[in-house]
Order: C-alpha cells, then sequence, then structure tokens
C-alpha cells in the first residue's frame, strides 16, 4: 500500500511533465538555429519548485557543447518559431534561455537554476544521449534526465523520479553555481511565450 501512496504522489508532483511527446522539426530547421553560446562547457540544471510547499514540478537540462540545446522532457514549452525534435529544443540563443526559465517562473513556482563546467566531451555526450532518448512519457521529466546525467556523473548521480533529489544530488556534484528565479505572473504562463516576439530580440 505505502508503495502505491508512493507512485501516487510521484505523478501527481510532477504533474507539470504534461506535455504529448513527438515534436520532430526537420533537419533544416535544426541546421537553421543551430547556435554554440560562446561560454565553455556547460550542463545547466533546471529545477521548477512549488513555492508553497517546495514540491518539485518538472526538471530539465540546458547543454551548451557543439551547439546549445535544451532537454524539455514531456516539457509544455512550445512555440513555432523554436524547432524542437522528441523533447530537445535547438537553437537556444541567450533570447531563448531567458524566456524558458521566465516561462516556468510564477506566482506558484520558481525556477532552482544550477550550472556546471565540464569537458567538451562530457558537453557532447549529454547532448547525445539527449538527441537519442525519445520523447518522454508524462510524468517522466526526471527519470528520464537523471538517467542522462548518471551515465556522465555515475556514481555520483543516481536515477530519481523526483525533481528535488536530482537537483541535491546534482548540487553536490564539486563546482556546481546555484541561483534562483522568482517571478510573480500569473499561473497561465502561455501569456510568457504569447507575448514573446523573436524578432524584436
Amino acid at each position: 500500500m505505502r508503495a502505491l501512496i508512493m507512485a501516487v504522489c510521484a505523478f501527481l508532483a510532477l504533474a507539470s511533465c504534461a506535455a504529448p511527446p513527438g515534436e520532430w522539426a526537420t533537419d533544416e530547421d535544426l541546421a537553421r538555429v543551430a547556435y554554440r553560446h560562446d561560454g565553455p562547457p556547460r550542463l545547466t540544471l533546471f529545477t521548477m519548485l512549488n513555492n508553497s510547499t517546495g514540491a518539485g514540478a518538472h526538471t530539465s537540462l540546458m547543454i551548451n557543447g557543439s551547439q546549445r540545446i535544451i532537454w524539455d522532457p514531456a516539457g509544455s514549452f512550445k512555440h513555432e518559431t523554436i524547432p524542437e525534435r522528441n523533447d530537445v529544443i535547438f537553437g537556444v540563443t541567450p533570447a531563448i534561455a531567458d524566456v524558458y526559465t521566465r516561462f516556468h517562473a510564477r506566482k506558484t513556482f520558481h525556477v532552482k537554476i544550477q550550472q556546471l563546467d565540464v569537458t567538451p566531451a562530457q558537453a557532447e555526450q549529454a547532448m547525445q544521449l539527449a538527441r537519442a532518448y525519445g520523447p518522454v512519457p508524462q510524468a517522466q521529466c526526471t527519470r528520464s534526465t537523471s538517467s542522462i546525467l548518471a551515465e556522465i556523473f555515475p556514481g555520483q548521480i543516481t536515477q530519481s523520479w523526483f525533481p528535488k533529489a536530482l537537483a541535491e544530488e546534482f548540487g553536490r556534484l564539486p563546482g556546481v553555481t546555484e541561483q534562483v528565479l522568482y517571478e510573480y505572473d500569473s499561473d497561465d504562463n502561455s501569456k510568457v511565450l504569447a507575448e514573446w516576439d523573436p524578432s524584436k530580440v
């Protein structure tokens, strides 16, 4: 009975990992928007946390390697000008990284942002694992992200269903820096993307 209760709690905690998977941008679209940030190879773990309870709601991972992408498993961040393929968002310029982060921060949730500079090989491995993973079922955002990180940091990161648990493990890796983003917009965060005009960036 306890196992059943835990499973139900895990599902409810991860309810925001609820977008239908299967977006498939063309090769031409991906080549057109490919972007590499001029900073160091880096992994940025995003953890969305409930402001009232502290419970985790969503996990995603930005990867800066030969290009910069966001692994957004079962995420709800969608815009017609931002190509996505199987939960991987491409062409992550500073403007897109900013709107992505603000999209998830609102009056009921804040975003923990954890950054870790890695080797070029580790960044590339993370990118390849994310691109090869395929569409992620609902409520498995942390499970999928932790499985990727566990391959890069064996013995330091374990597979988990829980966003807070993964953030705590990631935060113990040497060199991780953290910041937190609070915003107090309406829970209807769709307006963040609706009002975003990439031509004006």
